[in-house]
């Protein structure tokens, strides 16, 4: 189904928790969340015939987001459930990888196609820092079990914290002997990143400063390509804050509570809980058809979702 300007969206990015393990600077407060009634997020059921509809409304890809979605419980009967529709092409994951080395070989047999695994850093302290609750070596292991499970083309999301080589080249070094991509991500002016310093925020440009050796190679979604030379595995930079990739967004998202966001960076949602057949259908294709042109966000003007990123689903 396109928007009214024309995109083909085809992407929906379902959260099934609110939850997570981690504490990211960027992403949530230190003190974490209220742990919210099990009747205010969708169950299980809920979460596939959302999903099922979705895909009678021309979606073809599913990314499970959560928070984080492992530390849900009936994750794996989900991608059992969801890996069974006909017309469903991919079913991905985003996880911070930490529990991976218990689950990544029963997700592989579950039906999931790929994983994004999230790591910033691969400085032990800037870690433990960043996620102020997590290990380097947890997330290390969870990478090394998905490759064990069969999982390819994995993608290793980094938002970008700094400027400096020394924390940029390590994570790209990882693509010399690996098959994944690590993509450089530009962090937004979001809720509780609005409380991080002026250098936090750091154009993706410097990531081909500190690595002037990469070579271009197209595209992949709204990531930029590059390659170091002889490497297995590519580097991506994402901007959505340099570069607006707006014009080529093809995604919807649901939160963990039922909402339909058109636009992550936007206050509207759409309710979908209570609804079934065509109800909702209807209603998540008046959430295509109110997808904005773009996004209003910028470094003066931080976004205008009501939530904080844990609540809508990286």
């Amino acid at each position: 189904m396109n928007d009214t300007f024309g995109r083909p969206i085809d992407y929906l990015r379902l959260s099934v928790t609110d939850l997570c393990n981690y504490r990211c600077i960027y992403c949530m407060p230190e003190e974490g969340v209220c742990k919210r009634p099990h009747a205010e997020i969708l169950s299980i059921e809920e979460l596939a015939e959302i999903a099922r509809a979705a895909v009678q409304c021309g979606i073809r890809k599913i990314r499970l987001t959560g928070g984080e979605p492992l530390v849900r419980r009936g994750i794996l009967a989900l991608c059992r459930t969801l890996r069974a529709i006909p017309e469903l092409r991919e079913l991905t994951m985003t996880t911070n990888g930490s529990l991976l080395p218990q689950m990544a070989g029963e997700l592989k047999a579950a039906g999931l196609d790929r994983l994004n695994i999230s790591l910033d850093t691969l400085d032990p302290a800037r870690f433990a820092a960043v996620t102020r609750t997590g290990r380097l070596e947890d997330v290390l292991r969870g990478l090394d079990a998905a490759e064990r499970a069969g999982f390819r083309g994995t993608k290793l999301n980094a938002v970008l914290l700094s400027a400096e080589p020394a924390d940029i080249r390590p994570l790209a070094e990882l693509t010399r002997t690996r098959g994944i991509s690590v993509r450089f991500i530009e962090l937004m002016p979001m809720r509780q990143s609005l409380t991080l310093p002026e250098r936090c925020f750091v154009g993706a440009e410097y990531v081909l400063r500190a690595l002037p050796e990469l070579i271009p190679e197209g595209t992949d979604g709204v990531a930029a390509l590059y390659r170091l030379p002889g490497a297995a595995g590519t580097v991506g930079l994402i901007r959505p804050m340099s570069c607006s990739f707006c014009s080529r967004c093809s995604r919807i998202r649901v939160t963990a509570d039922g909402m339909l966001k058109p636009c992550l960076h936007s206050a509207d949602e759409i309710p979908l809980r209570g609804l079934h057949g065509e109800a909702l259908r209807r209603a998540i294709q008046s959430g295509i058809l109110r997808k904005p042109a773009q996004h209003t966000l910028g470094r003066t003007h931080g976004s205008q979702a009501r939530r904080e990123m844990n609540e809508i689903g990286g």
